[in-house]
């Protein structure tokens, strides 16, 4: 695995949506996938429904590079089953929300969050990118970042972030159940909402981040950045080796007869 710094080139490379169609099949209804997984040196429980963390390894990789904020609030939509909101608990964050569109997602990350024992700290919320969190108020104030206001200002977070459905396709691709919206974004329209709604529930200092991969359109996300008023920075890149499939994996030991 190698770990590098520098400004992103365009992104080139397209993903079939077919054949992420047919893995979307698999985690719905595929009879071999378990209920837990291994990931980060922890076993985290799989609902069906759910995209699985380790169908790639976006989850893995994005987990181990998120810059949390220790002791601050941190915000992510899309949370799947719940590896990076909880590892973000784990890693000293005061406070964490975890959004998702997918009910079974919600439920899927609670259950992760009393696994590891972080329930405390980590609250999960069925939502729409931010419609579940408080609505803010034209010239409303923050206060402490991750509490709402009693006059009815937004929620404000430290950090916010959310590992997009880099697979792009055109507007109008049929978004036929709540799992696909975790690998489709037709005409990136979920991150522009991502990206312009961002600044009402952002601390003062707060950090804005986007985990993508290079399989998407690279133009158009700088160009959403720009009608924002923003410009995207490469953190970091990091390139793995990976094959798409459900793999089993066994640990023999061999004794004398």
């Amino acid at each position: 695995m190698t770990d590098t710094t520098g400004e992103a080139a365009t992104m080139t490379y397209q993903e079939s949506p077919e054949d992420v169609a047919r893995a979307l099949r698999h985690a719905l209804a595929g009879d071999d996938l378990p209920d837990s997984f291994t990931l980060l040196g922890r076993e985290w429980s799989l609902h069906r429904g759910v995209f699985p963390s380790t169908l790639s390894a976006a989850t893995e990789v994005l987990a181990s590079i998120v810059p949390y904020p220790a002791g601050g609030s941190f915000l992510e939509v899309g949370c799947g089953t719940g590896v990076i909101a909880v590892t973000a608990a784990l890693s000293g964050c005061a406070s964490v929300t975890a959004l998702d569109i997918n009910e079974a997602a919600v439920a899927n990350t609670a259950a992760n969050a009393a696994r590891h024992g972080v329930s405390d700290r980590v609250r999960v919320l069925h939502s729409d990118m931010y419609t579940a969190l408080e609505p803010a108020e034209p010239n409303g104030s923050a206060g402490s970042a991750g509490s709402a206001e009693p006059n009815g200002s937004a929620e404000r977070f430290d950090t916010i972030f959310w590992n997009v459905p880099w697979t792009y396709v055109e507007d109008g691709f049929p978004l036929s159940t709540d799992l696909h919206s975790a690998v489709f974004d037709p005409g990136y329209r979920g991150q522009a909402r991502y990206i312009s709604g961002a600044h009402a529930h952002l601390a003062d200092g707060g950090r804005l981040l986007l985990g993508t991969a290079d399989l998407g359109d690279r133009e158009r996300l700088d160009a959403l950045a720009g009608e924002a008023g923003l410009r995207i920075e490469l953190l970091h890149s990091v390139r793995r080796i990976e094959e798409v499939r459900v793999m089993e994996y066994q640990m023999l030991e061999l004794h004398p007869k």
